[in-house]
């Protein structure tokens, strides 16, 4: 459904463009709030896009904003908008560098995200 409009031309990370990771938020130990927890997380990644977008974060090491439009067939302000959403979810984390913006994938929520699917 998002295939590529043009051939890969992201370049993959030589060096961190995004600060050190967090670290893993623990599991809710109260059923209600890793309920709560869990369906905010499932709403962030609730869009195809959002899907594509942290896959090409996870296989790049990371993404200048640019380089995702590039490789997805969406305007940059949907783009934008995505990424808006994924980082009110603590998904990825994004640095400013100059004129660009680079953004990562935050590795401690995914691993919350994926234990609290787990506990299901």
């Amino acid at each position: 459904m998002y295939a590529r409009r043009r051939p890969t031309t992201m370049k993959k990370s030589t060096t961190a463009c995004c600060p050190p990771a967090d670290p893993t938020p623990p599991v809710p130990a109260d059923e209600g709030e890793a309920n709560e927890r869990l369906a905010a997380l499932a709403k962030a990644i609730a869009h195809p896009a959002r899907i594509a977008i942290l896959r090409l974060l996870v296989r790049h090491e990371g993404c200048i904003v640019g380089d995702l439009v590039d490789e997805l067939p969406l305007a940059q302000s949907t783009v934008s908008q995505h990424l808006k959403q994924l980082k009110q979810a603590g998904l990825i984390r994004g640095e400013v560098d100059g004129p660009r913006v680079c953004y990562c994938i935050e590795p401690g929520m995914v691993a919350l995200f994926k234990a609290l699917v787990e506990a299901l």
